[in-house]
């Protein structure tokens, strides 16, 4: 398998030359410096070679990324002959002095970390006199080059390293491209001190623990000494916060824990100090189990943002290090909701878990807690969450070469992208979670774990750890936690803190259905007849004799699709996103208002909703059209809508740009080249994670086929005016029982009860709704040239003894649909097709009819919570 990374190489003539000459070692040919699998188009990427996405680029430094940072992976999994095989190839062909400019924070946990566990690796199976008896520590030379040339980017007035450096000219030198930034994040600042503390102690060169640890000093000093938190973002001149949000996740995770581990690895009580202190701000104003938030260091009793991102997975392994289990176990247990309910962790989402970022790059820190929590409790309920692991990785993200990232979760669609932490990490924890002591080559109790999962010796500790005869007030302060303390005897533990959020996501939940019943107009229509108008299909399922008066009942399973001409809020669940369709409406001659593109709306800017007409305006292409900075053509935009192309920068930077440019409105075009509002999720654009309450005009997004529209119609007439508004929603009710009395052998129906699968939480407490609206049937759409056939409905939340006489006591919702003098025929026919023959603008049709089959139920109730236990979206 490794072959595939390295089927063609580039070989010296000499050990002294200089040149290299390729060797063709099979069809498909590779670069030793490739860094990582494409596994959608099967081939290496090339920095450079590929076209260049930014940021994410400065990972890869053709230094063969991918088969440095699974070195020590190999050994874990027991593939020795590989493993060595693999340290010879990095040995002869890696080089490290490519004039390329690199992220500090990413080479050194990964390519300096990779070199070091496999130095660690390879020196543990010489020393068995097993294999790798030609070995003479290349691999820590190696990491010594490394280190000497990562060390340039510490050259600033604070210590703070710079974010980047080119691995040939540092970071001043004219030829280095770099050096210009003037800001870095906390975690890729304070992320240094395990590696470079093994390379010192593994080198004897003291200089670069040094670096790592003055740059830890300048952080702990820049803390917000009010909350004993830090910000996301710092300047590395001055030592000004520049972001002062504070969470555990992006930007900041690997800090806190690299000030845990240095304890752990270097026995220094000052790391164990600090972290306590940050711990302990942690859960006072962050965690709200089972959530973690972002607040706003100066003031951490704001939170400044509802959503959370997926590196915040890796806190609960780091809460079982220190010993607080039942924290862990909540903000686990919620995680692995979010993750039956969308397949894998969005790369971030809401507080109500819903997908913010639909994102899944395959990362690890889930299954990184996963396996601390299983070897803290023992219980098998996480070897189930780790199954479901390897099942959704197999099902969702296996392509013929390799695993593919998911670029959105909603879709399933893949990223031709593999980074090399799936190797790294992912497969080395999914292995020793299901693996025994036994089983490995080596004694895990013996190493820490980087935030790579690389494996340094807690033996380079110059001072034992204090885990004896330790006694403070806090149990866990300074002292080692052990098994018996934090489980007395109790395999339910983890069960019972579990149980509270089993169902904290909606999936799964069994739902306590809610009477509902509906007044009929009067239209000369039997009810039957009158609710298959309307598109709804019936179909007996069985027959009961009961109740007070001892009527005969007849259970009636029905489907119904009905567009609602006003959105009521009580439409959908809490737990499922509640996404308001806008919508694009071409105004201008020769369109006329026939034309309608359906829109996702914004989460900040101009709420569309509140707008009763709308926003008009003649529509312009922004220049550039990334709108990612100075607009060039501003005073063509101003006082129009603006057009912008999606990618390069977030939205509400783009929005900036073009407010200040004079735009009154912004639609946005999803760069994805045949993306549709028929095949993808409508979902509502989002902040950049700074306050956008500057942000005032109204913002709209088009997937591209929508939007190829817009740009076709600008390119023909080139004066268009369009209306951007708040479309209406659809109502669907998936499922819903029918009853219908029967006396005498006769049907007749006094009151017909609808049974829905909602919960009174949709109500505040202390509410009762009272409102009302016009249904139209399916086929039947308001027209000036007919009368439409309609009903209304009135809703209102009953009080307890309000119900039928065994109906049962708790706060229903119900539509009362009443016509005494109305017959129910006893044969239900099926649903016949309904031509529709045209649509008010901005609706959209229900094109499928649900089939019932005609299946027998025990009682009510199970037919009604059927489906419940699905991991799908509904």
């Amino acid at each position: 398998r490794w072959k595939m990374f390295t089927c063609s190489i580039f070989e010296r003539n000499s050990k002294s030359s200089s040149r290299w000459q390729k060797k063709e070692l099979g069809s498909r040919c590779f670069l030793i410096h490739d860094d990582e699998l494409m596994p959608l188009s099967c081939r290496g990427r090339v920095r450079g070679q590929e076209p260049n996405r930014g940021d994410i680029d400065d990972s890869l430094g053709k230094f063969s990324l991918t088969l440095i940072d699974t070195l020590d992976t190999l050994v874990v999994l027991n593939k020795l002959d590989e493993f060595e095989d693999a340290v010879r190839k990095a040995v002869q062909d890696v080089r490290l002095d490519n004039d390329v400019v690199v992220s500090v924070f990413e080479t050194n946990i990964r390519v300096l970390g990779g070199l070091l566990g496999g130095h660690v690796m390879a020196d543990l199976l010489r020393q068995r006199g097993e294999r790798m008896q030609w070995y003479r520590d290349e691999l820590l030379h190696m990491a010594k080059e490394l280190g000497h040339r990562l060390l340039p980017a510490f050259n600033t007035t604070s210590g703070l390293p710079y974010p980047k450096v080119n691995l040939r000219y540092g970071v001043l030198n004219p030829l280095s491209r770099t050096g210009t930034e003037s800001d870095t994040c906390t975690a890729c600042a304070g992320t240094m001190i395990l590696e470079f503390a093994a390379l010192s102690r593994l080198s004897g060169n003291s200089v670069f623990e040094e670096h790592a640890r003055k740059a830890l000093d300048v952080l702990w000093e820049r803390r917000q000494r009010g909350s004993d938190l830090v910000g996301t973002v710092i300047n590395i001149h001055n030592g000004e916060w520049v972001r002062r949000d504070s969470g555990v996740g992006a930007g900041i995770d690997s800090y806190y824990e690299y000030l845990m581990k240095a304890y752990i690895l270097l026995g220094d009580s000052v790391f164990l100090d600090r972290f306590n202190i940050h711990y302990s701000a942690i859960m006072k104003y962050i965690s709200q189990p089972p959530l973690l938030l972002n607040v706003h260091m100066h003031n951490p009793t704001v939170s400044v943002r509802s959503w959370m991102d997926s590196l915040l997975a890796f806190f609960p392994g780091l809460q079982v290090l220190r010993g607080d289990l039942k924290p862990a176990i909540e903000t686990h247990e919620m995680l692995y909701q979010v993750t039956k309910q969308h397949k894998f962790l969005p790369e971030a989402f809401t507080t109500e878990f819903r997908v913010h970022w639909g994102q899944h790059l395959l990362r690890p820190e889930f299954a990184e807690s996963t396996y601390y929590l299983y070897k803290a409790t023992g219980d098998p309920y996480y070897l189930r969450v780790g199954q479901s692991i390897v099942e959704k990785l197999n099902a969702y993200a296996r392509v013929p070469c390799g695993f593919a990232a998911v670029q959105d979760v909603r879709t399933g669609t893949h990223e031709d992208r593999m980074d090399s932490f799936f190797l790294a990490e992912m497969f080395k924890y999914l292995y020793l979670l299901f693996s025994e002591k036994s089983q490995l080559p080596i004694d895990i109790d013996d190493y820490i774990f980087t935030t790579e999962a690389h494996l340094l010796p807690v033996s380079l500790s110059t001072t034992q750890p204090a885990c004896q005869g330790n006694t403070t007030e806090d149990l866990f302060t300074h002292s080692c936690p052990s098994t018996e303390t934090l489980f007395p005897n109790n395999p339910s533990f983890a069960k019972t803190i579990r149980d509270g959020y089993k169902y904290l996501t909606g999936v799964g939940r069994a739902f306590h259905p809610l009477e509902i019943e509906l007044p009929l107009h009067d239209n000369g229509m039997e009810p039957v007849e009158f609710l298959k108008s309307m598109g709804i299909s019936l179909t007996p399922l069985r027959e009961v004799t009961g109740g007070v008066d001892g009527s005969h009942r007849v259970f009636y399973s029905l489907s119904l699709c009905i567009c609602t001409l006003q959105y009521i809020s009580v439409s959908q669940a809490p737990e499922e996103e509640v996404v308001v369709p806008h919508a694009v409406q071409l105004i201008s001659p020769p369109f006329l208002g026939r034309t309608v593109l359906t829109a996702g709306p914004a989460k900040f800017g101009m709420d569309l909703t509140k707008q009763e007409h709308g926003v008009k305006g003649s529509i312009v292409k922004a220049s550039p059209y990334t709108a990612c900075g100075p607009i060039d053509n501003a005073v063509e935009l101003k006082g129009r809508i603006a057009l912008a192309l999606r990618g390069d920068c977030m939205f509400a930077a783009k929005a900036r740009w073009l407010q200040g440019a004079g735009a009154i409105g912004v639609i946005f075009i999803d760069h994805r080249e045949g993306s549709n509002s028929d095949e993808t999720p409508l979902f509502q654009m989002v902040g950049d994670g700074d306050p956008t309450e500057d942000l005032t005009l109204p913002l709209v997004f088009l997937f591209s086929r929508e939007g190829a529209v817009l740009t076709a119609a600008l390119e023909e007439h080139h004066n268009v005016d369009v209306l951007i508004e708040s479309a209406d929603l659809f109502l669907f009710v998936p499922s819903i029982i029918f009853y219908c009395y029967r006396q005498d052998g006769t049907y007749q129906s006094r009151k017909t009860h609808f049974c829905i699968h909602v919960t009174s939480s949709w109500f505040p407490s202390g509410r009762q709704p009272d409102c009302s609206l016009n249904i139209f049937p399916f086929a039947h759409f308001p027209d000036k040239s007919e009368k439409s056939i309609s009903m209304n409905i009135k809703l209102r939340l009953a009080e307890e003894g309000e119900l039928e006489d065994g109906a049962a006591r708790v706060p229903t919702l119900e539509f009362v649909l009443e016509n005494d003098e109305v017959l129910l025929k006893e044969e239900v026919e099926e649903l016949e097709p309904v031509e529709i023959k045209h649509l008010p603008p901005g609706y959209r049709l229900c094109t499928e009819t649900a089939e019932i089959d005609r299946t027998e139920a025990e009682d009510p109730s199970q037919t009604e919570n059927s489906n419940t236990g699905s991991d799908e979206d509904p």
